[in-house]
């Protein structure tokens, strides 16, 4: 699928498993880019905390006093993550279901494991999960009414990402509804605004070549579609490595802890994957900022559905679009002068 195919999927409102199945098409290895394929690729092992922590701040002080308080990098020793990264397989889904798997995350399938999350989040759980097995899929998604999709699904979402490193900063850099996370090197936590934010507040520090992340004040989501709610006590510790196999391909492998201690009976850990695409970079896919609330055809019915106005309806937005002046010529969107254009 090429990067113009995604966009204007979006722009009608990419949210059903279909919807998904098409867009990691240009993300992920296989042909036909479903997420059963994504599911089956390889997966490294989860890497369980040292010891039991109460606390994500307690888990990463204890990775910085263990690591000497950081290594020190220069612009010409810090690792360097370029080019153009896609989701692989993450073992998430298997902390909340029974045999759960990426295939059957976003669609009916699997028992809900009991005892995992609190009485509240895992009653609302399995009445999301009864609703899916009933329907075939979630009826309606956060990101339907252009709402970030957030930590932690910020780290499984199937669309490219880019890394840059720096001694003070890492910025990690989602083309999904542009979501940026920067993790401030050896800083501290600052809420100047005393909210919580879509990608939280992350700090970090590194242990060679390995990064280490915690992140808090996390506005209240989902770990993905068809998955448990987080709260507003929502944290983790992630650290972040790249791996190379001997043929050459590169992967970086995140091992995450979740800290939620109104959603959570206690901390849980998942594995996941992104896997280098210098074919994408070939076929000059780029990185683009979203439009999504200027040009999303979904909303939600009365029902409670995701549905989508198509063209012809009077609701229906150009996902090309154009700005506040239609009559005046050139103000089109649309980077393809065709004649009806230019005759203007």
């Amino acid at each position: 699928m090429s990067r113009a195919t995604t966009v204007v999927l979006w722009s009608a409102g990419v949210l059903g498993a279909a919807a998904v199945t098409l867009v990691t098409t240009a993300q992920d290895r296989r042909a036909d880019g479903s997420v059963n394929q994504q599911a089956s690729l390889p997966q490294a092992k989860v890497e369980l905390p040292p010891r039991e922590f109460a606390t994500a701040e307690e888990h990463y002080n204890f990775l910085l006093e263990r690591a000497h308080g950081g290594t020190k990098h220069t612009m010409s020793t810090i690792p360097v993550w370029d080019g153009l990264w896609g989701s692989g397989n993450n073992t998430m889904p298997a902390i909340f279901l029974e045999n759960g798997s990426l295939a059957n995350a976003l669609r009916p399938g699997g028992a809900v494991k009991e005892g995992v999350l609190t009485p509240a989040y895992e009653q609302h759980f399995r009445e999301r999960r009864a609703e899916m097995e009933k329907y075939g899929q979630q009826r309606y998604d956060r990101l339907t009414n252009c709402e970030y999709a957030g930590v932690p699904r910020w780290i499984w979402e199937p669309y490219i990402k880019e890394f840059v490193n720096t001694p003070k900063q890492t910025w990690m850099m989602n083309d999904f509804m542009n979501e940026t996370r920067r993790i401030y090197i050896n800083g501290k936590h600052i809420n100047t605004e005393a909210t919580h934010f879509a990608t939280g507040d992350s700090i970090g520090f590194w242990d060679n070549d390995k990064l280490i992340i915690w992140t808090k004040w996390v506005n209240p989501a989902d770990y993905v579609r068809g998955m448990p709610l987080t709260s507003n006590k929502f944290e983790m510790v992630e650290s972040w490595a790249e791996r190379k196999d001997a043929d050459g391909s590169r992967h970086l492998i995140t091992q995450v802890t979740f800290y939620d201690p109104l959603g959570l009976v206690k901390p849980q850990s998942a594995v996941y994957t992104h896997d280098a695409r210098p074919d994408l970079e070939e076929a000059g896919v780029r990185i683009r900022n979203w439009q999504c609330e200027s040009s999303s055809n979904s909303y939600k019915d009365k029902d409670g559905n995701t549905q989508f106005y198509l063209p012809g309806d009077p609701e229906y937005k150009d996902p090309r679009g154009f700005t506040d002046f239609p009559d005046i010529p050139g103000q089109s969107l649309n980077p393809i002068f065709d004649g009806e254009e230019s005759a203007q």
